[in-house]
């Protein structure tokens, strides 16, 4: 095991893990942490969204429809 601990140990940790946040909030730690790593690695790695390349296509081709931005009015 990293760093010496063994499986009594995770068991212990898991435990007291889940007396501090309760069964409930679980899957919401799990969830936050999951898309955390995801957000962080891609900006790590440089990795561009979808619509960060439709925004880049957009810009280099004339052709294809501008997107417009919704929150400032119509009449302005």
């Amino acid at each position: 095991m990293p760093f010496g601990i063994g499986p009594l140990e995770l068991i212990i940790i898991l435990a007291i893990i889940l007396l501090a946040f309760g069964a409930k909030r679980l899957p919401e730690i799990g969830k936050s942490l999951g898309s955390g790593m995801r957000e962080f690695k891609k900006g790590v790695t440089g990795d561009k969204s979808a619509e960060e390349q439709v925004t880049a296509a957009q810009a280099s081709d004339p052709a294809l429809p501008q997107k417009t931005d919704e929150t400032t009015p119509a009449g302005s």
